[in-house]
């Protein structure tokens, strides 16, 4: 991650950013994330008035302690894992680039925010910044709102740098051969051959397809991709519902019950659509997900971790980044 300090150096910089986390794993801390959070427009799409009271009163007054007992079974001694998980790629990609470019990383919701981060690339020199939401498939609630959040910040300005946005990347083959390698990789390391494969990514309402969002079709994109290039089967799930709305289906601990039930007893699953582990990944997978496969009646389980900071990870993001600073910055 860059050094605040020095106003000397490259004039571009690279801003990393991802969903978000709580400060710490405790019930204030969580209360004030899910606050921001549930409060973006592009996340819920329900009137304010109508929608407001209901996230202040039953929500927000039962759901952080809940939470937060989750987020303490993954919290790490370094803190929140994609608060963490996030930084390291920052730091492994100013490595990369030798000094040639500023590298730094924000949350959508929590710390470090986005605007306070572009506005330290910009006391360092950068007047060319390009935004690069980790999000491989697009969707309004995290691609768009990352975006958002950056240009709000630069509403402020008298000056503006010039400003790029990574683009999705649900099917580019840098993205697909790392993906492909690292389930590979975990899968070979395995005591046992799991008998089905699950990409979980998150869900969203069924609304949001309808309206024309692109991420129910990216996800099908990637998943379609992964099976191609790993030459056997991968069936898809969504996770995380919040609420009574109707989301994308099938749903991941649906379908690992049902799976369990008729009689499929090793499983893995992996998490494509996250650059980094996370409490949806850690817990919700990792930990849930593998009890409700047990008890359905599986004998074996296995998550498989997110690209995540590792080598081949890095080296994506990389060839990603450096495609898109193209006439900027000369990077490979």
């Amino acid at each position: 991650m860059s050094d605040d300090r020095s106003s000397a150096g490259p004039r571009v910089g690279v801003l990393l950013i991802n969903l978000g986390t709580p400060d710490a794993p405790d019930a204030p801390a969580v209360r004030r994330y899910l606050a921001e959070f549930l409060s973006d427009r592009r996340v819920v799409e329900i009137p304010p008035m109508i929608w407001q009271p209901i996230l202040r009163g039953i929500i927000l007054t039962t759901r952080p302690r809940k939470s937060a007992h989750a987020y303490a079974q993954v919290w790490r001694p370094d803190g929140s894992p994609l608060a963490a998980i996030t930084a390291s790629q920052a730091r492994v990609l100013a490595e990369r680039f030798r000094g040639k470019i500023r590298v730094d990383y924000a949350m959508r919701y929590g710390r470090p925010a986005i605007g306070d981060r572009l506005t330290a690339l910009i006391a360092q020199g950068c007047d060319r910044i390009l935004l690069a939401p980790l999000y491989p498939q697009y969707c309004a609630a995290t691609t768009a709102t990352a975006n958002d959040a950056a240009f709000t910040a630069l509403i402020k300005l008298r000056v503006q740098p010039a400003i790029r946005t990574l683009p999705p990347y649900h099917d580019d083959p840098f993205y697909i051969g790392a993906l492909a390698g690292t389930v590979r990789e975990d899968l070979a390391a395995l005591d046992f051959t799991p008998e089905a494969l699950v990409a979980s990514f998150h869900g969203m309402p069924e609304r949001t397809r309808a309206l024309g969002d692109p991420y129910h079709a990216q996800c099908l994109e990637t998943a379609r991709l992964l099976e191609q290039a790993l030459g056997r089967e991968v069936m898809v799930a969504f996770q995380s519902r919040f609420g009574r709305a109707k989301w994308l289906e099938p749903a991941t601990d649906h379908l690992l019950a049902d799976l369990a039930h008729r009689g499929v007893r090793s499983v893995a699953v992996v998490a494509p659509g996250f650059a980094a582990d996370c409490l949806e990944t850690l817990e919700e997978l990792a930990i849930r997900g593998r009890q409700t496969f047990l008890d359905g009646g599986g004998t074996s389980f296995a998550y498989l971790p997110c690209l995540n900071d590792r080598p081949d990870s890095t080296e994506m993001l990389g060839k990603l980044i450096a495609r898109e600073l193209e006439g900027w910055a000369t990077l490979l």
